[in-house]
């Protein structure tokens, strides 16, 4: 179970959840819950993503936000921040990036469009790409040339597949350590 702490309490926070939304059982929801003033991205269409569309969300979230956020992404939800970086000035605090998944994988979801080429441009704010050593969306490799190219810190996990709640991590420990001690460095 989450706990509260002096870390991430006052922290303005945006989920920014990848293919699915991010159900029930998924860490971000789990998270999302235990913090009433963070808020995440809609986007009309959850299963069917169109980046362009996507942007869209994401820049509706944004202009909700009370102080520039801490973008809290998972999966396809890293390479939408990605592309919002590039075309977006408005401020961001720093971006938890996990699981980036490899558009030109095998895995990758077909219904996406518009995601590739990925940016390789580097974010204007601090992140942190956080990858697992058996994710069948996007490799150790890939998601570690990501964070070189986006001039992001980086943090490989082990074996936990791809970091949702297929995983069986329910709220993330071990993830909402890495967030705190993310926000702490900033």
């Amino acid at each position: 179970m989450l706990r509260h702490n002096t870390t991430n309490d006052g922290v303005v926070a945006l989920i920014v959840p990848g293919i699915g939304n991010s159900g029930p059982g998924h860490w971000q929801t789990l998270w999302e819950e235990r913090h009433p003033g963070w808020q995440r991205v809609q986007q009309r269409d959850w299963d069917r993503p169109v980046c362009a569309e996507w942007l869209r969300g994401l820049d509706a979230a944004m202009a909700r936000l009370s102080a520039p956020p801490v973008l809290i992404a998972h999966s396809m939800g890293c390479l939408l921040v990605a592309h919002w970086a590039k075309r977006s000035s408005l401020r961001v605090r720093a971006a938890f990036l996990v699981a980036v998944p490899d558009p030109a994988g095998p895995m990758f979801p077909p219904a996406a469009q518009g995601f590739q080429p990925v940016p390789s441009e580097k974010l204007r704010f601090p992140s942190l790409v956080v990858a697992s050593s058996n994710d069948p969306f996007g490799s150790v490799a890939y998601a570690r040339r990501c964070a070189a190219d986006w001039g992001s810190d980086f943090v490989e996990v082990g074996a936990v597949g791809h970091i949702n709640a297929d995983s069986g991590l329910s709220d993330w420990p071990a993830g909402l350590a890495l967030f705190d001690g993310f926000l702490k460095s900033l």
